[in-house]
């Protein structure tokens, strides 16, 4: 059962610290970070954390300080201030006090693995090596491999610390508690035991734990936890809210409309705990490589000792142990096992930073690969706001007695293009009696107003009513919608919704990173080609339906072309399906968007799209960078070590430098500009 946290009757936190306090259960930020430490630990040997969490760096360092402290002094007493007591059973045990608080607790790492059955972990090899190395006499060597190998784990646990603090800041975005009006008084209470209906007072500077409804006449919102956008955005009365917006002005009041745990930050939130469960092909590898890799080492390493006996006259066992240490030493695959992942786990951070959600690693690695991007119209390259353009009204008809008739009639649909006209016309005259009012399917709207037929709708729906009229519906470039009064044509009206300000510049972006851009739209194809022409996009179809739309895209695909589509996830569902990756616009706006799409843009701007590609390229770069100079340098230092040409100094380079050259550049990504 889990822990649920423990409050006093004024709703003040009896349990936990408050930095534990402030990690939630329903975002599962301790679930993913206790499951990261025991992927990490049961898939390659390899854990970083060592109950670590508590202690500060300097404590972290202070084993390896005092080696390094006895080692040297060691070093001095044998090269350059020879005393004859430093010699015999003192020296051993002077280097043994040097080797012991590095290398008990490798040892001890190395029992536990055996013990759990992961015999061949790097903490074994290191402690054949050294305990090797101190078997042949060889004891400043075999301190100071420990001590280097102890340093480059601390800074490894510092890397892997690092990112798991990056998930931590994410997933800690809402506070534990709100305060709420009660018979106008304020109360605190636990977050999630505020119930849809509650009326939470916020402060400047609070952040906003539940969505909802904005009562107060305006506020503006620190929305950057959920977009990466630092701008303000002002919200007027009755407009949404979300959990996770800072409030930035005075005390306004939010009225709850989602429960705590069904808020949009929650299901982000669970988006991200599951994206670290997703592996990329290149990490499952790497896993899978590690558990093959490094048994056969072991077998090499004890050929390299054994063997040698049978081939040569002046065979000496204590140079042969040597070489084969040496060789342990090199073979540690922890460059591997820990940089990639991290890599990845960077390219996931760096999304979330810029407000794009990746659902795991895998489709960062598909992205990368993308060849076309095909793109919905509206909403997402346009605003999805429709505007009135151009209104055209029959001289013979009164133009304001009929745009308030017409006004009327749109008040009862709630398709955007009834919301733009009345935007335009303003307040609905009540006074209009509105008679036999029917919506007909896929053409528009019928009513009897003042004794007289009213149609507003397409030019089918002209057609319909044999409704005759003297216009080419086919020129108008945007949306028209018709009016015909008393059984006579009276006009047209015009509406069209703007292009996002960054639309052109992603499709420019796009065609620098050599994608094909492709826009499918349910929309009139004059309308869509039009936006098209605009923005430079290749290829751009109308008047499809969602079945359409599905053929457009197995076209693609059957000529062995990747494909990202760009929707709503909800209406293109079958889209969704069949293409590589699957990105959402306005991810904050609709629930079943998060959990269709593979990525979710949570501010809606096309920008992200090209963006979210080039952080796919660059983690992939990256994680090829630290898989070739692994194997370039192990590979290099392996021969030598065989040969004899590398010492245990060379050998410590191969392992502890590559690892924590690779680390560096994983933790590269988290600085990049996109």
């Amino acid at each position: 059962m889990e822990h649920q946290h423990q409050y006093d009757a004024q709703g003040r936190q009896l349990c936990c610290t408050p930095q534990e306090g402030k990690i939630y259960k329903d975002a599962g930020a301790k679930k993913l970070l206790e499951e990261h430490d025991h992927d990490h630990n049961d898939d390659d040997g390899h854990n970083h954390d060592h109950d670590n969490s508590d202690k500060t760096t300097f404590q972290m360092f202070l084993p390896a300080i005092i080696s390094l402290a006895v080692l040297l002094s060691g070093i001095i007493l044998d090269n350059f201030i020879a005393q004859k007591w430093f010699a015999s059973w003192v020296r051993i045990v002077w280097y043994f006090a040097a080797y012991l608080p590095v290398g008990l607790p490798v040892l001890k790492e190395a029992f536990e693995s055996i013990r759990k059955g992961d015999v061949f972990s790097e903490f074994l090899l290191m402690g054949i090596a050294t305990t090797g190395a101190f078997s042949i006499g060889e004891y400043p060597e075999g301190v100071a491999v420990m001590l280097f190998y102890s340093v480059g784990e601390v800074f490894q646990t510092l890397a892997v610390s690092r990112a798991k603090s990056n998930i931590k800041a994410l997933l800690d975005q809402r506070p534990d508690e709100v305060t709420i009006l009660e018979n106008n008084q304020p109360k605190t209470i636990p977050a999630d035991q505020a119930k849809i209906g509650d009326i939470i007072q916020l402060k400047s500077g609070e952040k906003l734990a539940l969505d909802g409804e904005l009562i107060s006449d305006s506020a503006s919102f620190n929305t950057a936890a959920l977009t990466g956008e630092s701008k303000p955005d002002t919200k007027s009365k009755g407009e949404s809210v979300l959990a996770g917006m800072i409030n930035l002005q005075t005390i306004v009041q939010v009225k709850v409309t989602t429960a705590y745990e069904d808020s949009k930050l929650s299901k982000i939130l669970e988006m991200v705990q599951n994206a670290t469960a997703q592996k990329a092909p290149t990490e499952l590898f790497i896993r899978k490589f590690a558990r093959i890799y490094t048994p056969i080492v072991v077998g090499l390493a004890l050929l390299i000792c054994l063997v040698p006996y049978f081939f040569t006259d002046n065979y000496v066992f204590r140079d042969w142990l040597y070489r084969a240490l040496v060789f342990l030493v090199i073979s540690c695959p922890c460059a591997l096992v820990i940089s990639i992942p991290l890599g990845y786990f960077g390219g996931i951070g760096a999304a979330s930073k810029n407000g794009i959600l990746f659902k795991g690693s895998n489709f960062l690695d598909i992205i990368a690969n993308i060849q076309n991007v095909v793109m919905d119209k509206t909403g997402t390259m346009t605003e999805g706001v429709f505007k009135v353009q151009e209104i055209n009204i029959k001289p013979e008809f009164d133009k304001n007695e009929l745009l308030k008739m017409v006004n009327a009639l749109e008040s009862k649909s709630t398709h955007p293009i009834a919301t733009a006209i009345h935007d335009y016309v303003g307040e609905i005259d009540q006074s209009l009696e509105l008679q036999n009012t029917e919506e007909i399917a896929g053409h528009g709207l019928k009513a009897i107003v003042k004794g007289k037929e009213l149609l507003i709708g397409n030019f089918k729906l002209m057609d319909k009513f044999s409704i005759r009229y003297d216009i080419d519906p086919s020129k108008i470039i945007y949306t028209v919608i018709a009016i015909a009064y008393d059984g006579k044509f009276a006009g047209y009206i015009t509406i069209a919704d703007s292009i996002k300000e960054d639309a052109k510049q992603t499709v420019e972006k796009l065609h620098n990173l050599n994608v094909k851009a492709t826009m499918l739209s349910g929309d009139k194809s004059t309308v869509v080609k039009f936006v098209a022409q605009q923005l430079g996009i290749d290829n751009a179809f109308g008047d499809l339906l969602p079945e359409d739309k599905v053929n457009k895209v197995k076209e693609i695909k059957s000529k062995n072309e990747t494909v990202a589509f760009v929707g709503d996830g909800v209406n293109d569902a079958p889209v969704v399906a069949l293409s590589d990756v699957g990105i959402a616009m306005g991810g904050l706006g609709s629930d079943a968007t998060i959990e269709t799409a593979d990525v979710v843009i949570q501010d809606d701007k096309p920008s992200k799209i090209p963006m979210a590609i080039n952080i796919g390229k660059q983690t992939r770069k990256i994680v090829l960078q630290n898989i070739i100079l692994a194997f370039a340098v192990k590979g290099v230092v392996l021969i030598l070590g065989a040969g004899g040409l590398a010492t245990m100094w060379e050998a410590v380079f191969a392992d502890v430098g590559v690892a924590l050259l690779a680390i560096l550049n994983a933790v590269r990504i988290q600085k990049m500009k996109f």
